[in-house]
């Protein structure tokens, strides 16, 4: 019996090592925000330990956070130097974390920025040169809060630090998480303006479980299925290839791993333009394009132009449905394609749009001495030479719900309630009262005290959440008790 009893203890302990060997490593690397300071109890709080919670037992989530290490080598506490550093390599991990760079904004160590993206080059090397091979996952650095200018400084983050962070990114083509944009509206939860605490860390470790447990397809690349010469430029950090189509201006951005089904979001004008809502979408494997149609206003011309492009990409592996984004004029550029195109949209996003031209026009009409371009563009576009034409004109999104209806699909609208340039109570209002007297699916978010600018919101997870669950993408976070 007793040699029985061993032998079952010892297949035991053979299996706990075999599952332990089997487990997917994850290394994150970071100064006092990873290394959970200032929260209590942090070995539980900290985002690496929450997001262990989340991931489950066939992960190993190891915190290697110093406290006040910089990613500079110059810099007053390089990151470099620490035992941390060291075994994080000598750990061999699937996948690393870096979160390194807040500490680089401060006045001590801004002399030295210029050496940021060759210090960040020759820090990943030897991870990419493991025998793991690991996923490498940058983080942009989070907002800072703080007044004093000599400490860590938002302005230095925008400004010099994350760009170079997204240099890095595009170089050397690893992942990266806009960390900033989903913290910028998170004050109440800094208490000392600078570490979040640990409901920010449960943020952090949140968007971190979705790169990590999200479905991906590693293989697909768009750009070699492309029929057509392109240029590859970074678009903040991602591969963007620009081309000439149908003789317009064309863009196609990739994200560094596709999700499943190869979901994209189709950009109508205003190419980066407060662009928090298509990099928290590229982050979660979605495809970001554009082709120029400006300044055509949704007219015949501009709906074969994009269906062309649209054929275009959709051979190139993108999947059947899009999602339509539209700021302030985009409006009439997404609806009107999207009435004839029905089954190839997956839903809407737009913004202060217009949707009703001729309310629009009427003030231009009134002072006839002004010449406006945009205007004068629509009349040319619609063949139109009178007021009366203008006034009468029926080829807005208003006139044309009972098709935009048929298709189904979810819209999204943020309306500023103050906007000067487009009439909430002519467009928005207007076209969802229209919307849901024949039961479309519209939402409406009110921005109250807003005007037409600024578009979208600094933290976009209102928008990325509506679209997510409208293309079935939305990855529900495992609670963390």
């Amino acid at each position: 019996m007793a040699k029985s009893y061993f032998l079952v203890i010892g297949l035991f302990v053979l299996q706990i090592s075999v599952n332990a060997q089997n487990k997917l490593k994850v290394a994150c690397i970071g100064a006092s925000i990873t290394y959970g300071a200032r929260i209590e109890n942090r070995d539980q709080n900290s985002y690496p330990a929450q997001l262990q919670h989340m991931l489950g037992n066939n992960y190993e989530v190891t915190n290697y956070g110093v406290s006040g290490t910089t990613m500079l080598k110059k810099g007053n506490s390089p990151y470099w130097n620490s035992n941390e550093y060291k075994s994080a390599l000598a750990a061999n991990p699937d996948v690393v974390i870096i979160d390194l760079g807040g500490n680089d904004s401060k006045l001590i160590n801004r002399v030295y920025l210029n050496d940021f993206v060759p210090d960040y080059h020759e820090f990943i090397q030897p991870f990419v040169k493991l025998p793991s091979h690991p996923r490498i996952v940058l983080l942009l650095a989070m907002p800072s809060f703080v007044k004093d200018t000599t400490d860590i400084w938002d302005p230095v983050i925008v400004q010099q630090v994350n760009p170079r962070i997204q240099q890095v990114a595009f170089e050397n083509k690893v992942e990266v998480i806009d960390m900033h944009s989903a913290f910028v509206d998170k004050e109440a939860i800094t208490p000392d303006k600078i570490h979040p605490n640990k409901e920010g860390a449960a943020i952090m470790a949140q968007t971190i479980y979705e790169n990590i447990a999200q479905k991906k397809d590693t293989s697909f690349n768009i750009f070699k299925n492309l029929k057509t010469e392109y240029k590859v430029s970074s678009f903040l950090g991602y591969e963007c290839a620009d081309f000439t189509f149908d003789n317009r201006a064309c863009k196609i951005v990739k994200p560094k791993w596709s999700a499943p089904g190869h979901p994209w979001i189709w950009r109508a004008r205003f190419w980066g333009h407060e662009p928090q809502t298509d990099v928290s979408l590229l982050q979660r494997g979605f495809h970001l394009v554009y082709c120029d149609v400006a300044e055509l206003l949704g007219n015949d011309e501009s709906i074969k132009y994009w269906n062309d492009f649209y054929n275009l990409v959709y051979k190139a592996g993108l999947g059947k449905k899009a999602v339509m984004e539209g700021m302030s004029r985009g409006g009439v550029y997404v609806f009107n394609w999207a009435a004839v195109n029905i089954n190839k949209v997956s839903c809407v996003y737009v913004d202060n749009p217009l949707l009703n031209i001729p309310s629009w026009a009427e003030g231009f009409m009134k002072t006839p001495e002004i010449k406006n371009d945009m205007f004068e563009a629509f009349k040319k576009d619609y063949n139109i030479t009178t007021d009366e034409q203008v006034r009468e004109f029926k080829n807005s999104p208003i006139d044309k719900v009972k098709q935009i209806v048929r298709g189904k699909y979810p819209i999204l609208i943020l309306c500023a309630d103050e906007d000067e340039a487009v009439s909430p109570a002519d467009n928005t209002l207007l076209f969802e009262k229209s919307v849901k007297a024949l039961n479309g699916d519209i939402t409406v978010i009110h921005k109250p005290g807003f005007k037409h600018h600024p578009h979208s919101f600094p933290n976009p997870k209102p928008i990325t959440d509506f679209i997510l669950k409208a293309t079935g993408q939305y990855l529900q976070i495992p609670e963390n008790n």
